[in-house]
């Protein structure tokens, strides 16, 4: 049980220390809401473009099929790369949304399970997963190396949590967007903590996957 807790606390940290800024770009959407543009085109497009990004992030779990773990590990050095750049560069980074807009024609009709279906088909859902999928260069950075090393069974869970935490996501966005204050104070502080977050988190790879084991004086 106390693995399962360790894999579902990784899962959560991980989603948490990659998708800040992305809770800031659906606060975007959602303060764009019309009759042409619905909130489940924001979730059903943040799905699809989240999935995006985990089939990206997929070779790392196969090249945990054949290399050792504690060489896997080494992978960790990518989240605390990513952190320390972040850190680094926090004055002058930028985040860009495209605004989402379309001259889609939506149809009326009765049947709620046509309506979702074409909802889906709609440019506005994969505006938003293209966006999605955009802002997940980090993403991927982070992801492989937490893939890699893991059992399919683990794998599974962060998966399961991973697609969790989309919904919690866009629900937490969705209820910011509706208070500007909370919403001013994250998108301002958030960032902040962010890399020593990625940073701590590539140092758990390492930890976890015994890659300290590699150095000469650890034994």
């Amino acid at each position: 049980m106390s693995k399962i807790s360790a894999i579902i606390t990784e899962g959560i940290i991980a989603f948490v220390a990659t998708n800040i800024d992305d809770i800031i770009i659906l606060l975007l959407f959602f303060s764009q809401l019309n009759t042409q543009f619905r909130r489940r085109h924001i979730f059903v497009g943040q799905y699809l473009g989240f999935t995006a990004i985990i089939i990206a992030s997929l070779p790392g779990f196969f090249s945990g099929l054949i290399v050792p773990r504690a060489w896997i590990g080494l992978l960790g050095i990518l989240p605390i790369a990513i952190g320390i750049k972040q850190l680094l560069n926090q004055d002058t980074e930028s985040i860009e949304v495209q605004t989402v807009t379309t001259n889609f024609k939506s149809s009326t009709t009765n049947n709620p399970i046509l309506s979702f279906i074409l909802s889906v088909l709609s440019p506005q859902t994969y505006k938003v997963a293209a966006v999605t999928f955009a802002n997940g260069g980090d993403n991927i950075g982070i992801y492989i190396p937490l893939f890699a090393g893991n059992s399919l069974d683990s794998l599974l869970v962060i998966f399961i949590v991973f697609f969790i935490m989309v919904g919690v996501w866009c629900t937490v966005a969705y209820l910011l967007a509706r208070q500007a204050t909370i919403a001013h104070i994250l998108s301002r502080y958030g960032k902040t903590v962010v890399p020593f977050i990625l940073i701590g988190l590539g140092l758990y790879i390492m930890y976890e996957r015994g890659t300290f084991t590699l150095l000469p004086w650890v034994k």
